[in-house]
């Protein structure tokens, strides 16, 4: 425990990691807070003042006439931009449809700013600002160091009875989101099977299974082992403690899959994939049993949840295809007893953009998230904040089967920020490995540019002082 409080002074953290700019210390103390803003009721509020701000402060720079890099992902970031403005376009038609009023618009309009808006922000800001990937996996790792020293006080507040919610702050009135955003419990009891989970500072256990994982995959990239291995254990101890199954699975796959995927161009993970391959094809039929069994059994282990997010994916189906097929209902709406009362749209992405936001809203978001996918699969054979990203795309995919992405904006912000890192083509993180030929290429063709750089600025120097 002594050397775990070590860790938490500043000079600990950061005293081998090197100056940190100020867009930098902006994020990294966003993440690192985590849990004193989640006592305080503020978690809710950060992320949407912390990217609208950095906005400006883009913006701030522009005006000025501060230079900026060249990208070739550019038209990738401006996708995303039309994504953000395509989803307020599918808002305010539903609203008008429906005849929802002036007032609910400008309502639903400042939860797009918080929800679907802030996802495109943060890949702008990753994209735009000089944010290394590193900081925020040391912050990452910093948030397992804090879980770890939590934890214990958490199971003995469950194991000598103290209430398990304590309060909701008064920042609420603010938020304009439930209660359940801004309480503060310490455990809570699975009405299921009677056993305890943990939320730690999530709005509910689930969510807390999609951030560690977030946190977790950055941990995977810190380059320092202590660091390191704080990081895996504080996140992976608070999705087990969530008892999130999505969670646990993503846990174990991500990583895998991150390191196959940034590696398709070596010849060997070539031939390993096709003998993979191959055996599939041979004994398909007990593999596919195999893994529906498992399916089924992960399922059965919260029958009633499971059941509960059917009905809620089969209603949102019909009623969007009958309803409102190209700009949706708006807003979600409550469900019946059948589904014990839960926002229709709710518990899966991809059902609550087509009964929410129509097939406009539905594309508008999908286009550009699997543009995204396709770019950073081929940054990531020889740039390593690509990979970073290419995992954080994995994780919000594999979680937007079952969860609200939008809805959690507030929380996963990080991980969209790492996406925009990520698009960047940065020299600093390309892989050097002497047999990764795609990295080689790219390290040759940014000499190249430079040496062709460097005959116009000596000229422009030449001029200058003339």
């Amino acid at each position: 425990m002594n050397t775990l409080i070590k860790h938490i002074n500043r000079q600990a953290r950061w005293s081998k990691f090197g100056d940190l700019n100020f867009e930098e210390r902006i994020i990294v103390s966003s993440i690192s807070f985590t849990f004193v803003f989640y006592l305080f009721g503020a978690l809710y509020l950060i992320a949407p003042i912390v990217g609208w701000m950095m906005v400006g402060v883009i913006v701030g720079r522009w005006a000025i006439g501060a230079p900026a890099d060249k990208q070739n992902s550019h038209w990738l970031i401006w996708a995303w931009v039309l994504c953000a403005l395509m989803l307020e376009m599918a808002l305010i038609v539903g609203h008008i449809d429906f005849n929802l009023g002036l007032g609910k618009i400008i309502k639903s309009t400042i939860g797009w700013a918080k929800g679907w808006a802030l996802l495109s922000v943060f890949i702008v800001l990753g994209f735009s600002l000089n944010i290394r990937y590193q900081a925020v996996c040391r912050a990452a790792c910093v948030i397992g160091l804090v879980a770890l020293m939590a934890t214990p006080f958490l199971v003995m507040a469950w194991v000598v009875g103290l209430p398990d919610h304590l309060y909701v702050s008064p920042l609420k009135v603010l938020g304009g989101a439930g209660d359940e955003f801004f309480t503060v419990i310490l455990y809570e009891i699975d009405p299921g099977n009677g056993a305890p989970r943990w939320r730690f500072f999530a709005p509910w256990a689930p969510a807390v299974g999609l951030v560690a994982n977030i946190y977790f995959l950055c941990a995977w990239f810190e380059k320092e082992l202590k660091w390191r291995a704080i990081g895996l254990l504080g996140n992976a101890l608070m999705i087990t403690m969530a008892a999130s199954r999505m969670g646990m699975i993503v846990m174990l796959l991500v990583p895998i899959a991150v390191w196959g995927l940034a590696r398709l161009t070596r010849s060997w993970v070539m031939i390993s994939a096709a003998v993979c391959l191959l055996v599939l094809v041979l004994f398909f039929d007990p593999i596919s049993h195999a893994l529906l069994t498992l399916i089924d059994d992960i399922k059965g282990a919260r029958a009633d949840s499971t059941r509960v997010r059917a009905a809620l994916g089969n209603i949102a189906v019909y009623r969007w295809e009958s309803e409102a097929y190209w700009f949706g209902h708006g807003v979600m709406e409550s469900g019946s007893h059948l589904v014990e009362f839960m926002p229709i749209g709710s518990h899966h992405n991809w059902y609550g953009l087509l009964f929410v936001k129509g097939m406009v809203g539905f594309l508008s978001f999908l286009i550009p998230f699997v543009l995204t996918a396709c770019v950073l699969l081929v940054k990531s054979q020889y740039q390593v904040s690509a990979r970073l990203a290419l995992g954080m795309w994995l994780i919000v995919g594999f979680f937007s089967m079952s969860e609200n992405i939008e809805a959690l904006a507030y929380m996963t912000w990080p991980a969209w920020l790492l996406i925009g890192i990520g698009l960047r083509s940065e020299i600093r993180d390309i892989d050097t490995y002497q047999f990764n030929l795609l990295g080689q290429f790219r390290l040759l063709s940014e000499r190249q540019k430079r040496v062709n750089a460097s005959p116009a600025k000596r000229a422009i120097s030449e001029g200058a002082s003339a």
